[in-house]
């Protein structure tokens, strides 16, 4: 039996608890992130705009790897204008890596303030899990004008025995987790209010930011391996977050300080069903 269409959403309650200037709700879509982007490059898109689709034919997201999420899940991406998160007398927020911290932080408090049996840790940079499975994927890119576009995957509906057997033992759902799905309305009018502050925060005081970050941050004191963008792997305990968002790897040679990187093995990205 095919599965059932997810609940609309309501528009009008949205935008009055979040303050969207705009929400766009497509049924299906190669990816939100395409969507939102197209809006970042249009001057006359009124901001903060949010895209949202019922089902993503090609979601993406770090590093080249494929999203995966049952239909009707949330899949929203959110346009902001840097100016909007300037300090005062600002022209433009700076483009930090506090940015995706926040990201993660936002989603994860979201979710254990609408499902407090659920716990919601973040896994550096922003993804957010349950336990060793990923409940959350978050993706952060700016566009030119100092436009910053957000992307979020949460599995609001569906189960892990529907995804690709790949990956059926790496990712969570809310269903799995409570027994029910959770109404994306709700989950979008709480979490968009939350973000935007945290996005302020992370500009104009970022010390707190950085300790709710590490309340959540399912890594401290577990070991690690970062696989870097040159190929070279640093394995190690790790010591959270230092106080420009880095993850801190503790190795023989003193401790290493990760702006960027990966947490997985670049032969066990997800590129898709499909992909060789």
């Amino acid at each position: 039996m095919p599965p059932s269409p997810p609940p609309g959403l309501d528009i009008a309650a949205l935008r009055a608890a979040s303050g969207l200037a705009a929400v766009e709700h497509l049924a299906a879509v190669p990816s939100t992130m395409d969507r939102a982007r197209a809006l970042a490059l249009d001057p006359r898109a009124a901001l903060p705009a949010l895209v949202v689709a019922d089902r993503q034919t090609a979601g993406r997201g770090r590093r080249g790897a494929a999203w995966w999420q049952a239909p009707g899940s949330l899949a929203a991406s959110l346009v902001l204008d840097g100016a909007a998160l300037a300090p005062a007398g600002g022209t433009a927020a700076p483009l930090t890596p506090l940015f995706a911290l926040a990201c993660g932080v936002a989603v994860a408090e979201t979710i254990r303030a609408l499902e407090p049996t659920v716990a919601a840790r973040v896994r550096w940079p922003n993804d957010v899990v349950v336990g060793a499975g990923k409940l959350a994927g978050i993706l952060v890119e700016t566009a030119p004008a100092a436009r910053l576009v957000i992307g979020v995957g949460l599995n609001t509906s569906g189960h892990a025995g529907d995804a690709p057997a790949a990956l059926r033992r790496r990712v969570a759902t809310l269903p799995d987790l409570t027994g029910r799905s959770l109404d994306r309305t709700q989950c979008l009018a709480a979490l968009v209010p939350r973000l935007l502050d945290l996005l302020a925060r992370a500009v104009a005081a970022p010390a707190g930011l950085l300790e709710r970050y590490r309340g959540l941050c399912s890594l401290a004191g577990t070991t690690v391996t970062v696989h870097r963008e040159d190929g070279k792997r640093v394995t190690g305990p790790c010591r959270g977050i230092d106080a420009s968002g880095a993850l801190v790897v503790e190795t023989a040679a003193g401790p290493f300080h990760f702006l960027s990187g990966s947490l997985t093995d670049p032969l066990d990205v997800w590129r898709g069903a499909d992909a060789p």
